[in-house]
């Protein structure tokens, strides 16, 4: 025979009952920190948009958009290797990337149809999935060399997992570190296809020659595993100091 309180909870409140029978703890979304610097203007024009997309466009179909978007970049930047033209499609790519990368979760939130737990493991899982495309496009363009398209995705991938590591133990999940976010890396990468499209891969420093991009690529590498290096040592003593023992 039950006891009361068990009846009780049947009766009022059955998925209360079952968490109880359960014994998991409510999901609670980790609080996002987002401080780059186009994040207001971003913020802005993400809510224009949301407020007038038609009701026939989810969040998925978003999603999906921004998806195929950056395998189109990776695609776009493989053909650049035998035409330019390829660099001006890589930009129009990025853009639509951004669009459905950056849409899918403010439309959710206008439109208070968030799936917190499904959005944040397809979007993520998405986006590694994308950069991977990206990357090995740039890494068959001829634009950037092969081991440095390798280094970067290294780079991003270590740095994706401290931020998932983090948003779990500290229940922060971080969007950009020092004012720099993946729209940020967009536009970049934007510009830096209009200077190859005008002038050509090539740049010159005390008489000798530099691929543009792989100039680039190491200075992202540089940074991100300065970002990578820092924030670890930050959160784990964050975390240590938390949960020290006596």
């Amino acid at each position: 025979m039950a006891s009361y309180p068990v009846d009780y909870c049947e009766q009022i409140n059955p998925e209360l009952l079952q968490e109880i029978k359960d014994e998991r703890p409510r999901f609670r979304a980790a609080g996002r920190v987002q401080q780059s610097f186009v994040a207001q203007i971003e913020k802005l024009a993400l809510l224009w948009l949301a407020k007038r997309t038609p009701a026939w466009i989810n969040s998925d179909h978003l999603t999906a958009l921004g998806l195929v978007a950056q395998i189109g970049a990776g695609a776009a930047y493989a053909f650049s290797r035998w035409n330019r033209t390829g660099l001006l499609m890589a930009i129009v790519a990025l853009a639509l990337n951004w669009l459905g990368d950056s849409l899918d979760g403010t439309l959710a939130r206008v439109r208070n149809q968030q799936r917190p737990r499904y959005g944040f493991y397809v979007d993520h899982m998405v986006d590694s999935v994308g950069t991977v495309a990206l990357l090995c496009g740039l890494a068959l363009s001829g634009y950037m060399h092969p081991y440095i398209a390798i280094g970067l995705l290294i780079c991003f991938l270590l740095l994706s997992i401290q931020t998932y590591l983090a948003t779990y133990t500290i229940g922060e999940f971080r969007l950009s570190f020092w004012r720099f976010g993946p729209t940020e890396l967009r536009i970049l990468l934007a510009i830096g296809n209009l200077a190859l499209f005008a002038r050509g891969p090539m740049v010159h420093f005390r008489g000798r020659g530099y691929r543009l991009f792989d100039i680039g690529g190491v200075i992202g590498i540089a940074a991100m595993a300065l970002m990578l290096t820092a924030w670890t040592a930050k959160n784990t003593a964050r975390l240590y100091n938390q949960e020290k023992t006596r």
